[in-house]
């Protein structure tokens, strides 16, 4: 049981961070939901209070270093303390080869998954220096933050770059007793690769489903992920259980990228 933690989850409106949420909420962490969907976001957080989790909801844009600041502020405000910080939200970016990336999609992507990335744990650092007692901070990494991947140079590079903050901040940050790890999905079936797979349908000229199912054969395991596999990894890290571990980038594929 989560004993009265509260957890803020950028993204979590859908996909990976949807699921997260949801674990987490059964568990008894107090939720922060929040999302640049401000549509999506209070669908989710209706569903939320349906399923009686203990939860709030605030529109922000990960880009934007005051909207973490905002997001630990209505954590505060609402539930009384930061416990969790979950760096969720992140982007795909275009599908292309690497000689035709366009400079305006490298700043996407980067702005949104490495800066979005370092914002929050500037702000969810400051925050639990403050209380005193020490916290954790959760960043969303990949399989393609441990092994490039052709026609996803800019995902790739900023994935690599998210594990670069997770080491650099777990050391930083160890004496304020404040454990930083990753956790680096593989393929879900999620909104992202449904996009993926149609982006991939433009470059290689593969049909629809093509790409996903060849990029899937690889996994040792048979099968796709889902949200709830994620979600087990880091209800993991987010608890107590896990107050020894930091400065890690952990794999959940299924079996595919062996590290």
């Amino acid at each position: 049981m989560s004993l009265n933690r509260v957890v803020v989850i950028t993204g979590s409106a859908q996909g990976l961070g949807k699921g997260i949420a949801v674990k987490l909420g059964e568990e008894g962490y107090k939720i922060v939901l929040s999302d640049i969907n401000e549509k999506v976001l209070n669908q989710t957080l209706e569903e939320c209070k349906a399923k009686n989790l203990d939860v709030t909801a605030l529109v922000s844009d990960v880009t934007k270093q005051a909207d973490h600041h905002a997001l630990v502020e209505h954590a505060v405000e609402t539930f009384g303390k930061l416990d969790v910080y979950i760096n969720n939200a992140g982007v795909e970016g275009d599908v292309e080869t690497i000689e035709k990336i366009e400079p305006s999609n490298i700043d996407f992507v980067l702005n949104v998954n490495v800066k979005g990335v370092l914002f929050g744990i500037q702000a969810a650092a400051e925050q639990l220096k403050k209380q005193g007692h020490g916290g954790t901070i959760i960043n969303a990494s990949s399989i393609a933050g441990h092994e490039g991947f052709d026609f996803l140079a800019t995902y790739s590079a900023s994935k690599f770059a998210v594990r670069g903050l997770t080491q650099v901040a777990s050391k930083e940050l160890a004496k304020d007793n404040i454990t930083v790890n990753a956790y680096c999905p593989g393929i879900a079936t999620t909104g992202m690769w449904e996009r993926l797979d149609t982006k991939f349908m433009e470059v290689l000229g593969t049909k629809k489903g093509e790409a996903l199912a060849q990029f899937s054969d690889s996994i040792s395991l048979g099968r796709t992920q889902n949200p709830e596999d994620v979600a087990n990894l880091v209800s993991f890290l987010a608890s107590e259980e896990a107050n020894y571990i930091t400065g890690q980038a952990i794999i959940t594929d299924g079996g595919m990228v062996y590290r």
